[in-house]
């Protein structure tokens, strides 16, 4: 017996250091970490060192009466009091065609905010993860509760990839190596992010907010150019604009906004897609400056890791479903998917009330649910065709809203 004490004893001490050697690391080494992925003049959201929020800054998560390194550590390791999650949820993965129909837009939730969006012989990625990990430290930090809504092995050959910013639930490297291992796609992303990439052998189109790429169809044409294909089975026609959000970006800590982050607007021959990307509400302003590029047949809108404390009822960070659901009234979007939800545990919502709270939302403004309906991990819906539809407010559930707050 008291040898079964003494080992217990010694495997708490160990695990003790081993709490406080984490620590010290968060503290002692990001400094060492920093780094220098983008050098160009100052801007209005650039002060020649650090990007920055025009319309405010974002303040580092932390709960009140804590430090954020503890924060940090408790949040790796798991040592928290967040609300219990899934260890697992069934999945049943989609094996999608290799391209839409030639004016067909058909898009699949892979998760988190992973979404494959076939348009008009174009095959779109959002920020693709594959990985089991979100985390500079696996096993250390979140774990998928599900897997890919589609293996890795049935994706279709990718056209673009659209990559919003550097946190690695975002910019998942081992994912991104594969898929231009295998694929060539083009990758458009923000300014500073294209460093990260170019390190591991992955070139990418590297673009500020305002700037426009197109694919090879549209090169050197003016928008209102006819595109004629060889192939109309597969037609790369696209045209991306990186357009402003409200969020930021880090590796490690002190590399704390280094690299800028983004939303889209992609033009296919299909109809307008945006992707919010990850993103707060910030001023409110940059949905309508996505809108001005042309009606919207389908919105990528998250609604999940609002909540960074317990307590907390909105995050400066992240968009929860009432913020979403005003994004979709401002960009006029004729479909929405909600993404950002049930796949990785970042925050203290429980895994189902971001969807169970947006019907509520939607409810209250009056917008028809089937027009931003939580999809399943590897669900396609066919996106319907853009078509105005009227809004109009009815009588809000407020105890089932406060009840999920």
């Amino acid at each position: 017996m008291g040898r079964l004490v003494s080992i217990a004893r010694g495997a708490g001490i160990a695990l003790l250091f081993a709490i406080i050697a984490l620590c010290l690391a968060i503290t002692i080494i990001p400094p060492f970490l920093d780094r220098l992925y983008y050098e160009g003049p100052a801007s209005r959201h650039y002060d020649g060192a650090r990007f920055f929020n025009p319309d405010g800054a974002i303040e580092a998560p932390a709960p009140p009466g804590t430090s954020r390194q503890g924060f940090i550590a408790r949040w790796l390791l798991g040592n928290d009091d967040r609300p219990p999650w899934p260890l697992g949820i069934a999945v049943k993965p989609a094996r999608p065609a290799s391209f839409a129909a030639p004016r067909g837009m058909v898009a699949t939730w892979v998760g988190h905010a992973t979404v494959l969006v076939q348009a008009a012989g174009l095959n779109i990625l959002t920020d693709p993860i594959w990985s089991d990990y979100a985390s500079p430290l696996p096993p250390l930090g979140p774990k998928r509760v599900a897997e890919p809504g589609i293996r890795l092995d049935d994706l279709p050959k990718i056209d673009l990839i659209v990559l919003s910013h550097n946190h690695y639930d975002h910019m998942d490297l081992p994912t991104l190596k594969t898929l231009w291992e295998r694929d060539r796609p083009k990758i458009v992303t923000s300014l500073g992010n294209d460093a990260i990439l170019k390190a591991q052998g992955i070139p990418a189109t590297v673009l500020d907010w305002g700037q426009s790429v197109s694919g090879a169809a549209l090169n050197g044409l003016a928008p209102q150019a006819v595109i004629q294909c060889g192939n109309y089975e597969h037609c790369p026609d696209y045209r991306v604009h990186v357009t402003r959000n409200h969020h930021w970006g880090s590796r490690w800590g002190t590399d704390r906004n280094r690299a800028l982050w983004s939303s889209f607007l992609i033009e296919t021959r299909a109809g307008n897609i945006f992707f919010a990307g990850d993103t707060g509400a910030g001023d409110m302003g940059w949905p309508y400056e996505a809108k001005r590029y042309g009606p919207i047949r389908l919105a990528l809108i998250p609604i999940g890791a609002f909540r960074f404390w317990k307590g907390q009822m909105a995050s400066d960070a992240h968009i929860g479903p009432a913020q979403a659901v005003e994004v979709f009234r401002r960009l006029g979007a004729s479909t929405a998917i909600p993404i950002h939800w049930g796949t990785f545990r970042l925050s203290y919502e429980q895994w189902d009330t971001p969807p169970k709270m947006l019907d509520l939302y939607l409810r209250c403004a009056g917008i028809d649910r089937k027009r931003f309906a939580p999809l399943r991990i590897g669900q396609s819906l066919p996106v319907p065709t853009v078509s105005p539809v009227p809004v109009g407010a009815k009588r809000c559930d407020e105890r089932a809203i406060r009840a999920l707050e």
